[in-house]
């Protein structure tokens, strides 16, 4: 556990020492908050409208209409964002040589790949508590259910960690960060794209496709819905992605 909290410090140290995790959150909050203010203009307009407009006035919802399009639009930031916060865990460090400097110490691949996965997650913790203000405002400007809320910062988490599993694993098979990014965005945007191909093919087929892909997921979590069905796909795909990244790191260490 001390090799891991070692790792942890040191490569949150190199995040926020260096402007990668200033220009990743800066972006994020950007785009984020472009896309918040247009969904929240939207609804304040149709909320003008519906004051003539009773049978509009009930329809209306600040939740189905304001913060789960801001989930949708943030698994899509997100598809972008991640990768360029998980090129440079391992990649950097194999092009640089200094990735080789930990064989000499008595650390395991598993403490090196968790230090650098946690403070990975750290950093996008802190990405997604600089949304809160989002809900806020939308319970300002109407009725917002905290059920929905909840289960869909849930749903971003789990599929935050599902990406960052992906991308450490990526920088573990490269030397490259734009090998990294790209390998990372081509991986996720593959399983991304499984649950329209669904729609294309057989109803057994189809229904494999769409359990395999990772938007498909956390569609439910926007809506309150949390099942255990979800839980574990995420939770089995972060894990088995880390399984593999051990094996690359165990791979480069006997090659060298």
């Amino acid at each position: 556990m001390r090799n891991v909290w070692a790792i942890f410090k040191k490569e949150l140290r190199l995040y926020f020492h260096s402007p990668i995790a200033y220009v990743v959150l800066t972006m994020f909050l950007i785009i984020m908050g472009w896309l918040f203010y247009g969904n929240l203009a939207s609804f304040s307009r149709l909320s003008v409208q519906a004051v003539q407009n009773p049978r509009l006035s009930s329809q209306l919802s600040a939740t189905a209409m304001v913060f789960a399009p801001l989930i949708g639009n943030m698994t899509i930031v997100l598809l972008f964002i991640i990768p360029a916060l998980t090129m440079r865990l391992f990649a950097e460090e194999k092009k640089q040589g200094t990735f080789e400097l930990l064989y000499t110490y008595p650390i395991r691949d598993s403490e090196v790949l968790f230090g650098k996965y946690l403070a990975c997650l750290t950093v996008f913790l802190v990405m997604l508590a600089l949304t809160a203000l989002y809900p806020i405002l939308i319970a300002v400007m109407g009725t917002l259910e905290l059920a929905p809320v909840l289960a869909g910062y849930l749903g971003i988490f789990l599929l935050g960690l599902t990406f960052v599993s992906v991308g450490v694993l990526m920088s573990a098979v490269t030397k490259n960060q734009l090998v990294a990014f790209v390998l990372a965005f081509g991986v996720l945007l593959f399983f991304w794209v499984l649950g329209f191909a669904s729609s294309f093919l057989g109803p057994k087929l189809g229904a494999a496709l769409s359990h395999a892909s990772l938007i498909e997921h956390v569609n439910s979590f926007s809506r309150g819905i949390i099942t255990t069905r979800d839980l574990i796909y995420y939770l089995n795909f972060s894990v088995f992605c880390l399984f593999l990244t051990v094996q690359a790191l165990a791979s480069h260490r006997w090659k060298g």
